[in-house]
This record gives structure tokens, sequence and C-alpha cells, in this order.
């Protein structure tokens, strides 16, 4: 087994006359500290470019901490992740697993679609259960994933709310602008370009979502201005910054800077919002084929409020590996 020693560092001194030579503990400084690293194992997996490190905790809690998930996630240090994705066993009747979600940030939030995919892609694969469609508690509520025979995973994620306090949206002040059965709220975002004020859809998909139609994702200012509307104080709770392009009625281009992640391949949550946003508006179909920048998801939602929005596509095992974690990072 691996260990590490850390020892404290002796400075130089006179060297003492032999009467008064020092005892040897004096002389190498304080005992070595040991530090014993936790091992754990991982999974690597991917959904359209949004990566993930899957953890097991169905056998019992690992005790990580914020500083754990944020070196797991680390690109140059840890693993690599959008977000730590962790399966625990079922919290009550009716119910086959808990889901966790971290992120890169070490933050747990409500929700993750990709991830919900892969989740449910992980419990089959490593035989935690021989379910299709398997029901799993978030944060946010219950969600309802469901392998497909073509090897993609169909995940019911819930309604779609557009109730700006329930976001949560600060809309105190502000007048929206009117559009199909939707509506579009004015955001300023100081320091940015003269103070520009943009127009934003407001959607919870059990995280909260910003969504902006933009002409042209290649150009859209995700970089730029995906930080100041993810911590704009009009967002109690943070929120994504989804850039929406529209190509037709049934397809459509999407980016999303993510909440705690920066902007990601792909965010299926956001894919879900921006969808939702597009049929209040009145610019989409029932059935829309959203392309990221990782690949493709599929989302349909029938535009009414009472009615779960399902979202299909890919979830992909990369790879499985053990790592080492100190026991504070």
């Amino acid at each position: 087994e691996s260990w590490r020693v850390a020892a404290t560092a002796v400075p130089k001194e006179p060297k003492p006359s032999p009467a008064a030579k020092p005892a040897l503990a004096e002389v190498i400084g304080s005992p070595p500290t040991i530090i014993r690293p936790m091992k754990i194992r991982f999974t690597k997996m991917q959904g359209a470019g949004n990566d993930f490190v899957v953890l097991d905790e169905t056998q019992g809690r690992l005790g990580l901490t914020p500083a754990h998930y944020r070196l797991l996630a680390d690109r140059h240090f840890g693993v690599g992740a959008d977000q730590i994705l962790t399966v625990r066993p079922s919290p009550g009747e009716g119910i086959d697993f808990e889901y966790v979600i971290h992120n890169a940030d070490g933050g747990e939030v409500e929700q993750c679609g990709n991830g919900a995919r892969c989740f449910a892609r992980y419990v089959h694969d490593k035989g935690l259960t021989a379910k299709d469609t398997i029901r799993v508690q978030t944060l946010a509520g219950v969600i309802a994933p469901r392998l497909t025979p073509d090897g993609r995973v169909t995940v019911d994620m819930g309604r779609p709310v557009f109730d700006a306090a329930l976001v949560p949206f600060d809309a105190t002040g502000l007048t929206p602008v009117a559009q199909g059965s939707g509506q579009k709220w004015p955001l300023a975002l100081a320091g940015y370009a003269q103070d520009a004020s943009i127009l934003i859809a407001v959607v919870s998909m059990g995280n909260p979502h910003a969504v902006q139609l933009v002409p042209d994702v290649d150009t859209a200012p995700v970089a730029q201005t995906g930080p100041l509307i993810e911590s704009h104080p009009r967002f109690p709770k943070r929120v994504n910054a989804g850039y929406l392009q529209i190509v037709d009625r049934s397809h459509v281009r999407l980016r999303v800077f993510e909440r705690g992640a920066g902007e990601t391949l792909a965010c299926g949550t956001g894919a879900c919002a921006a969808v939702a946003a597009g049929i209040r508006l009145g610019l989409l179909d029932a059935q829309v084929d959203v392309q990221t920048r990782g690949g493709l998801l599929t989302i349909a939602w029938s535009g009414q409020e009472a009615d779960s929005v399902f979202m299909t596509g890919p979830a992909t095992s990369v790879f499985e590996g053990q790592i080492e974690l100190p026991d504070t990072p």
C-alpha cells in the first residue's frame, strides 16, 4: 500500500561542543507525520461530452468533503469531470436509488440531466438493478430514467417551472416582454458592453436556467457574459446560462455556461430548459433535436405545464480506475 511521509524541515544550527551534544530527536526535528491516503474506485462516464466521475456508495458512505469532490473533478491533479455523481441506496419505498450530484467546484446541486442518463447506465451495467426503468430520488424530486433498445437513455425530467419566484429569479421592478404563451425578462449585465441588457427566459428544471436567443452560438459571448449571468444578484442560487440558436422548429443549437462548472460540452437540464422556453415562446414544435458541442440530445414536451419534459441521449462508460485521496486535500 502506498504511503506518504511529511517531515518537518530542520534549520541549520551551530555545531555544538562535545559537552553540549543534543539528543537525537532535537537534531532531526519533530517525528514525521504519516498521512494515509483514502483509496476509492470510480467510473468515468460521459453523455454527449458532458463528463462525470461516478462513485458507488450503495454499501456505505465514503465521507467525502467538498475539497475531495474538487480534487476528483480537477483535470490536472484528479480524474477530471464536470460533475461527480454518487449512487446511494433507496431512501424510501417506491424509490430504487438516491442520486447525488456535486459540481466541479465541490458544491452539491439539485439536478443534472446528462448525469441522470449516465446514472441509469451505471446501475444497470454494474448489476445494481435489472430494471430498464428506475425511479431515482434527487434533491429536486423523483426522476425516472429508462434504457431504450437503441442503447440510449430516456429520462422523465419532470415538469418545467416558469414562475420567476420559484426558479428562483428576483423580478422586482422588471417588466417582462410577452411572447407566445411565455415571457422574456430584461437582465442588465453590469461591467459588460457599457452595462448591456439582454432578454432571458427563466426556467427551472429542478435547477435554475436563464435562456437567451442568439443568432449564432459559435459567435455568442459565452465566456464573457456566462459568468456575469451565472452569478447575477437576481438569481439567489446562481443560474445556468443558456445560449439558444433556433435552426428551425425542430432543430436548435445550444451552448450552456453551467453554474459551478463553466461551459460544458453539453447540459441535459439546459437542453430541456431551452426547448421548453422555445415552445412557450411559440418558436418550437413538441419534439426538438438539440445539437450541443458534445453531441445530439432529443427533447420532447407537450407544452402543457402539467406534463413532464423527456430527454433522450447517449450514456457511455469511458474507463474505470482507482485514486488515492488525502484525508484533507
